[in-house]
């Protein structure tokens, strides 16, 4: 396999980047392709293109077999065969929601590769690119299987344990500081407001998944009608280390006006009560029997606050002012709750190879994230950069955040 310096490395990765937010080709200007398919052992689809025009480059993407057919992802492809690119990839496995395993995926994904070579013939160079879920299996396979790939390009990559213990930290905080008035207004009881064990869709009862978000949003729509809701949402942001602003469609607003981050806040909150918990926590409990990956126990919960976003920070404090509200009483309030274990079952299956993420990269890495990042917090990505700054891989790592809410592939037009 061929290997590059750091520079050439980096060179490549951004070009790749670029490419892959180019205006597309018009479609009579297609570029003639190979093409090659088939469904592995396990049920996963894969697909192989290569145009005539080939660099000798290979795109690894692991949602290529399907995004191909997709009418607002196909363009990108088409424009980066047109520049050379060939790409082998995958579909998501038909089951991927009761049996999601990144390891999984990123075999399969060298399996596509073995098949590229003997089909077609050894590249150049091979780049891993995917987002989301995609996403962590190109920063995994950049740290644990350097072997078959010269780089990656991550794009809104999540890390599962990470992305729960986010999302549970601030559910948390929200159903501590919320229930009391939920209650109070005659809108439930509040067991009503899960945050963990949740039901699988489908399941029966008066309290399965339906239910539990309806009752959120009824919490959180309460929450937004008074000063001390909304002050106690965005303190629940804070913690979470949430980005304020997760609404598709709009701007973000000066964040030294009040008045416009509370409204945004309970805009985001909303836009995220259809995902109790997080987003995938469903999926990602699934692939590890059930059980639960993320946990508070021992968690402090004003250092938490002591460590958010110092724009959000001033957002709570500028909000509790106006409430009437004492911000150290509401702190004590989240931390004297009873905690949530998280399963040793599930922390080990999530620290298996290809399943987490160390900062041990091998090979180079440019990570983008969108700043208003509904199903996974831009946060993470700062805590990746200080893993990388820790493991003394500085060298093989960029990153930069896009300016725009959404996710995964809603990519805006300018960047942070």
């Amino acid at each position: 396999m061929f290997r590059f310096s750091y520079r050439a490395g980096q060179k490549m990765l951004c070009l790749a980047l670029a490419a892959s937010l180019a205006v597309p080709v018009s479609a009579q200007d297609k570029t003639p392709y190979r093409e090659h398919s088939g469904v592995l052992p396990d049920g996963t689809s894969w697909l192989i293109r290569v145009p005539e025009n080939w660099n000798g480059r290979l795109l690894r993407d692991l949602d290529f077999a399907s995004w191909i057919h997709v009418p607002g992802f196909a363009p990108r492809y088409d424009d980066l065969l047109a520049r050379g690119y060939a790409f082998a990839g995958t579909a998501r496995h038909p089951v991927n929601f009761w049996q999601y395993d990144p390891q999984r995926e990123i075999l399969n994904l060298q399996t596509v590769q073995d098949t590229f070579t003997q089909l077609e013939s050894e590249p150049d160079m091979v780049m891993q690119y995917g987002c989301s879920g995609g996403g962590l299996d190109s920063l995994a396979s950049a740290e644990d299987y350097p072997d078959k790939i010269d780089g990656s390009v991550v794009l809104a990559a999540h890390t599962p344990v990470w992305i729960m213990n986010s999302f549970l930290d601030g559910w948390f905080a929200m159903r501590a500081l919320l229930a009391e008035d939920f209650v109070a207004q005659g809108l439930g009881q509040a067991s009503d407001l899960t945050v963990a064990g949740l039901p699988n869709a489908g399941a029966g009862g008066d309290r399965n998944l339906d239910a539990i978000r309806a009752s959120w949003k009824s919490a959180i729509e309460n929450a937004g009608k008074t000063p001390e809701g909304r002050a106690r949402l965005a303190l629940a942001f804070a913690i979470g280390q949430w980005s304020p602003w997760m609404v598709e469609g709009t701007d973000l607003p000066d964040t030294s006006d009040t008045a416009a981050m509370a409204d945004m806040v309970v805009k985001s909150a909303m836009r995220i009560a259809g995902n109790v918990g997080g987003t995938a926590r469903l999926l990602f409990e699934n692939a590890a029997s059930g059980q639960q990956l993320s946990g508070n126990e021992g968690v402090d919960y004003a250092a938490f606050y002591a460590n958010a976003a110092p724009a959000m920070k001033q957002l709570v404090e500028a909000l509790y002012a106006e409430a009437g509200l004492d911000l150290q009483a509401d702190l004590a309030t989240i931390d004297a709750e009873p905690r949530i274990a998280a399963s040793d079952y599930a922390l080990d299956f999530w620290a298996g190879d290809g399943r987490t993420t160390t900062g041990e990269l091998e090979v180079p890495a440019i990570r983008i994230h969108m700043l208003g990042d509904w199903a996974i917090p831009y946060s993470l990505m700062q805590g990746y950069e200080a893993l990388v700054e820790q493991t003394g891989t500085t060298d093989l790592y960029r990153q930069a955040l896009v300016q725009g809410p959404g996710t995964a592939n809603s990519w805006p037009q300018k960047a942070a």
